[in-house]
């Protein structure tokens, strides 16, 4: 999934990563493995922990600053 390739290209740990994005690292686990109907909330508190930026389809930044990894492209959010 996206979000584990993102935070292991980060060099951060799932433990850090939750607790930036102010989530339960068990949470963060299961929303790796795909196990979780993620709200947008949540999804843009990863992305800001995670420094990537977010876009619509329509191409308007939702949060997050550019970084060397993105949600952008195909296969995005």
């Amino acid at each position: 999934m996206r979000i584990r390739e993102l935070r292991l290209a980060s060099g951060i740990s799932q433990e850090a990563l939750a607790d930036e994005a102010g989530v339960h690292r068990t949470y963060m686990g299961s929303v790796e493995r795909g196990e979780r109907n993620i709200s947008l909330e949540n999804i843009i508190r990863i992305a800001k922990a995670l420094r990537v930026r977010l876009r619509t389809p329509e191409g308007h930044t939702v949060a997050g600053e550019p970084r060397k990894a993105s949600l952008e492209g195909p296969g995005s959010w």
